[in-house]
């Protein structure tokens, strides 16, 4: 059975990271993706955009699939229902990024061992902005 990172580690993740990938970021103010990705661009993160059927959101070039972006990311940040997640992680590993985090009430144990088996940090169910605001103390 899944278990996510402890608090500490989703906070040491975040105080590492530099560079999120986020599947699903719509370029709707009014959306969750936006809203999230948004405030976290605004804590320093370069945000990068996955979704094939956008150009550009807050500023930064989108690509249609994690695959296509030609530098490295340290976090996926998924904004995708939890059936989609096996096909998104299956894609994750094809890629460096060590973790991939789902958006809260994004779960599946079938994405999850796929990440597993690959040496991937899983993250699942979790907010990334409440988790960082709770534990990776950057000060903002």
């Amino acid at each position: 059975m899944f278990h996510n990172p402890s608090n500490e580690a989703l906070g040491q993740i975040l105080r590492d990271a530099r560079t999120i990938a986020v599947v699903g970021l719509s370029a709707n103010p009014d959306r969750e993706s936006y809203l999230v990705s948004a405030e976290m661009q605004r804590r320093g993160y370069r945000i990068v955009p996955v979704n094939p059927r956008v150009t550009e959101v807050l500023g930064e070039a989108a690509y249609a699939r994690l695959t296509d972006i030609p530098f490295p990311v340290d976090i996926i940040n998924v904004f995708r229902r939890s059936e989609a997640l096996p096909d998104v992680v299956r894609e994750a590993v094809q890629t460096a990024a060590p973790v991939i985090w789902a958006q809260l009430g994004v779960y599946n144990e079938e994405a999850a061992e796929i990440a597993a088996a690959h040496g991937r940090t899983m993250v699942m169910d979790r907010c990334i902005k409440v988790m960082h605001s709770l534990y990776a103390n950057r000060g903002v």
